[in-house]
């Protein structure tokens, strides 16, 4: 019997492959590169057409002997990783190690990992495609040459540790220009007029804004700058009636969002979730890749997770439009499915990030999904099949009223279908709108009145004027960057690829160039120095148009239509150029603790100042190395110590979360420490321990410190039976290793026992497995 080897670069992907194919199949992981570029020298041979030298990667020995042993017992060899850049290289590195030709049919590729998608694959093996490796080889060749030239620079001039890049540099001045912009940011004033009014004295008053004047049927704004011009408008307008001069009744329909990319998924997880890119995609991921559904198997729950394309399969879309009306019925479906038109920038490899089995909605596969995970994929779920369902419908009503030549607006909506909105939410469309329509200048904002409801009102209605309401208020900065917000703007700009937002956000964290406050994002003093010093010797390195160039460059070498020794060329010679000059030119820059008007407790000589670590931020001697006193950055808190009453402080450590510890005072061994926050004098009802304010997605609230209290577990075991519950409607069938589970007759419903059994599992399970 004939074998065939197929590799992937996941364990995890791999057992999922594994079940849809037969005894004649194994599958294997790399686990993930396996040949990389030297990381102690260049490895490019910039005179020889930058000839790279790849090598082994460390760790990795072990693997390819695996992988060579298998595929010498096999027939046929297949590469089945995944379909873009990165995994055509891996590809075509593994075929290189294992003496394949890359000319032969031995790649393979899918957008999902489902039974057709694989067997597909597998009847249509393909060479691997030469151009996608190219621009592989040109962006890490690129990269390689950018940072291994600029970053002994930025050591030399001004620390070392620090590091430049293509993408992650143009993103830090992002920033720091945003950063610019606050800061010199001057506040002017204006004023916001509202009139609230009503037909009789017995009814409830509505608002109206005031917006401008109406002569002889034309419209002026008018914006109230000064406490003197508000007066006098004041005064003019109380001498006049108020009538309602025009009433305009119409419909609105509000269209459902396009499935989602990378990028749009990163940034409604961050929106929603407050997960950071980073752990966006560490959950989908995992989502993509499968996961372990009970005695179903493990099953890839998504489609490839790395696209910047909103296409999707007929196929897909007719699941979709069957699910919909099953669901919710034949009103809240279209007559056509929507269409959705990709971004000019958009190179529409892959198809949108949807659910893979559409027969395995949230609630079915709640009791194996971990928090994380269920949270990712109930955004995709709901996004996607609310992206083929038809449009809300609201009726609307908007309003004029003069009083005098002065003109206040009203309007008015109430939905009269929900369409997409039966699944999503009206409340969560308000907020993604919210958010996605942030401007700059909150003058901007107040053009627009209020929703209200509104009473009958015709042309010629002479309305009662209850009050007037002014309200003072000052434009605003530019709001600074959230990783949701930085992400949208790098994909505008052309900045990077769905595959880079999170690794670059992470880098620019790693190496404190920025920091967080709350979600926005900042520059750190190191980023700004970092940032001017390439603007002025490395111009081109931190525009942004230089970088979408490059990316479209990347593009062309993928397509075929560039050659990516050339593109690594023109770009080289006036690079290396730059680093020779700046090297000779560029001052040595430095950076000045700051110090904290506190003397060295113990020196007694020394004054503390606040440096920068490999850490981050933390106090030290300004005498060192003479005196090597050192302590965490923290600010103090009300709370006191529930083990010896000390005061409590508190400091910000990795990925922003707060750690409270004692300062032990009254107590030099007091080890408490905690990621929330005690509350003085308060203990809990049912065990006696301490009370602690609890964080989570913005909301705080009391609850005991003791994760194993009965107020702790009612929650968490709620929690776990209610995924219990939603699994306990099916029965699992195990799925024959040659199939797809792709009906809901697969899953029966189960019998007493194994209910019982998955509420067992459930009730056992620990308080920390389940977020509160």
């Amino acid at each position: 019997m004939s074998k065939t080897l197929i590799i992937v670069e996941s364990p995890a992907k791999a057992k999922t492959i594994a079940r849809y194919l037969g005894d004649g199949y194994e599958v294997k992981a790399s686990v993930g590169h396996v040949r990389d570029l030297p990381a102690s020298t260049l490895g490019v041979d910039v005179e020889r057409d930058f000839n790279p030298m790849y090598l082994i990667m460390p760790g990795k020995d072990k693997i390819i002997k695996e992988l060579r042993k298998a595929s010498e017992k096999a027939d046929r060899v297949l590469l089945a990783t995944d379909p873009d850049r990165e995994g055509e290289a891996i590809a075509w590195h593994l075929a290189h190690i294992l003496k394949l030709d890359p000319k032969s049919h031995c790649r393979i590729a899918f957008n999902e990992i489902t039974a057709g998608a694989v067997r597909h694959a597998v009847e249509n093996a393909h060479p691997i495609n030469t151009d996608l490796v190219n621009a592989q080889q040109a962006r890490r060749i690129l990269d390689r040459l950018v940072g291994y030239e600029l970053s002994p620079l930025l050591w030399q001039k001004i620390r070392k540790g620090l590091s430049a890049g293509r993408v992650q540099s143009v993103a830090t001045r992002l920033i720091v220009m945003r950063e610019r912009e606050i800061e010199s940011f001057i506040p002017e004033e204006y004023w916001k007029l509202q009139a609230f009014l009503k037909k009789a004295e017995k009814d409830s008053p509505f608002a109206t804004l005031f917006h401008g004047t109406k002569k002889n049927g034309r419209v002026s704004r008018m914006t109230i700058g000064s406490k003197e011009e508000l007066d006098t408008l004041l005064n003019n307008i109380k001498k006049n009636e108020f009538i309602v001069d025009e009433v305009k009744p119409g419909t609105r329909k509000s269209r459902p969002y396009a499935p989602f990319t990378t990028s749009t998924l990163q940034q409604n997880a961050s929106r929603a979730l407050g997960f950071t890119a980073k752990r966006t995609m560490n959950a989908a991921q995992r989502l993509y890749e499968g996961i372990p559904l009970g005695e179903l198997g493990q099953i890839s729950l998504v489609t490839y997770i790395r696209t910047d394309s909103v296409r999707v399969s007929t196929g897909a879309v007719n699941e979709a439009r069957a699910w919909i009306e099953t669901r919710f019925g034949t009103p809240y479906l279209p007559d056509k499915p929507p269409y959705y038109r990709n971004k000019n920038k958009s190179q529409d490899a892959h198809e949108a990030i949807r659910p893979s089995h559409l027969d395995m909605p949230p609630e079915r596969v709640a009791f194996y999904l971990s928090g994380d995970l269920l949270k990712i994929y109930t955004l995709i779920w709901n996004r996607f099949i609310a992206s083929q369902m038809t449009p809300a419908v609201y009726d609307k009503i908007s309003c004029d009223i003069l009083a005098g030549d002065y003109l206040f607006r009203a309007r008015g909506e109430k939905m009269i279908f929900p369409g997409w909105l039966k699944l999503y939410g009206a409340q969560t469309d308000l907020e993604e709108k919210r958010d996605n329509n942030k401007k700059s200048n909150s003058s901007k904002d107040d053009d627009e009145p209020d929703i209200v409801e509104l009473p009958e009102l015709k042309k010629g209605d002479r309305l009662l004027c209850e009050r007037l309401v002014p309200e003072q208020k000052f434009t605003q900065p530019p709001p600074r960057y959230t990783e949701a917000s930085l992400i949208k703007a790098m994909e505008e700009l052309g900045i990077g690829r769905p595959s880079t937002y999170a690794p670059t956000i992470s880098t620019l964290f790693d190496r404190f160039y920025v920091e967080r406050e709350e979600r926005q994002i900042k520059p750190t003093e190191l980023g700004k120095t970092v940032t001017e010093m390439l603007e002025e010797h490395f111009a081109n390195i931190v525009d942004t148009d230089f970088t979408a160039e490059m990316e479209n460059a990347l593009d062309n070498v993928e397509d075929g239509s560039r050659n990516w020794v050339e593109l690594l060329d023109s770009f080289y010679g006036p690079f290396h150029e730059d680093v020779i000059k700046a090297k000779e030119t560029a001052e040595k820059v430095v950076i000045e603790d700051e110090p904290i008007d506190r003397k060295c407790p113990q020196c007694k000589e020394g004054d503390l100042v606040i440096r920068i670590g490999r850490y981050g931020k933390f106090i030290a001697c300004n005498r060192y190395p003479e005196c090597n006193y050192t302590e965490a950055i923290s600010d103090p808190t009300s709370a006191h110590c529930p083990k010896c009453g000390s005061p409590v402080r508190v400091r910000k450590i990795r990925r922003g979360n707060r750690l409270y510890y004692c300062d032990k005072t009254n107590d030099e061994n007091c080890d408490f420490t905690s990621f929330d926050l005690p509350i003085d004098g308060k203990k809990c009802e049912t065990c006696g321990s301490y009370c602690v304010l609890r964080r989570f997605r913005g909301r705080t609230y009391e609850a005991c410190s003791n994760k194993n209290c009965p107020t702790r577990k009612r929650s968490n075991v709620s929690k776990a039976g209610a995924k219990a519950k939603s699994s306990s409607k099916y029965k699992t069938k195990k799925a024959s290793t040659a199939s797809d589970v792709s009906t809901e007759s697969e899953l029966k419903k189960t019998s007493s026992t194994s209910k019982a059994g998955a509420e067992s599992k459930s009730e056992q399970a620990s308080p920390d497995q389940v977020k509160e």
